[in-house]
């Protein structure tokens, strides 16, 4: 990839970066990420899929998010008592607020709430899910059933206890 078509990646898809950011942390820090995954991207321009840039930045962006809270971690230790804000609430949090589906969403693993909010709230398709997680189409197909599944068991179970 050449230093103009880096250009247009930059132009067609930093915004859909900074949602996925929005999503995850405070929006104070979501400039500072985005510019460290496109600086990441440059790098390594040339491992990016073509016609699947949008799904390789959202990998890239995994990495940095987890480095970025793995950092925060460290700091929270000595900073816990000055630091009551860590991060915004995730767009999973405000759509799903106050219902059921919130609460079986809360219940699920970490792993089944990233690939449903990468199809779900990214818009990604399985072969997209893949790619931003590092895995085959085929695995992130049978990981989004078996988090429906484990999402929809939840709901059931929850509403049961509401009855």
């Amino acid at each position: 990839m050449d230093e103009q078509a880096f250009v247009s990646l930059f132009r067609d898809h930093l915004q859909d970066v900074s949602k996925y950011l929005v999503r995850r942390v405070s929006a104070n820090q979501v400039e500072d990420l985005a510019s460290d995954i496109f600086e990441i991207a440059w790098r390594k321009r040339a491992d990016c899929p073509e016609g699947f840039e949008l799904p390789w930045l959202y990998r890239i962006a995994g990495y940095v998010l987890a480095n970025h809270r793995r950092k925060a971690e460290n700091r929270s230790v000595h900073l816990s008592l000055l630091d009551s804000d860590k991060t915004s609430p995730s767009a999973e949090t405000l759509a799903l607020d106050g219902s059921e589906l919130s609460l079986a969403y809360q219940k699920l693993g970490s792993s089944d709430r990233q690939i449903l909010s990468l199809v779900v709230f990214d818009g990604l398709t399985i072969t997209e899910s893949a790619i931003a997680l590092g895995i085959t189409a085929n695995t992130a197909s049978q990981k989004l059933k078996r988090a429906r599944a484990r999402l929809a068991k939840e709901l059931i179970q929850l509403m049961s206890e509401n009855d």
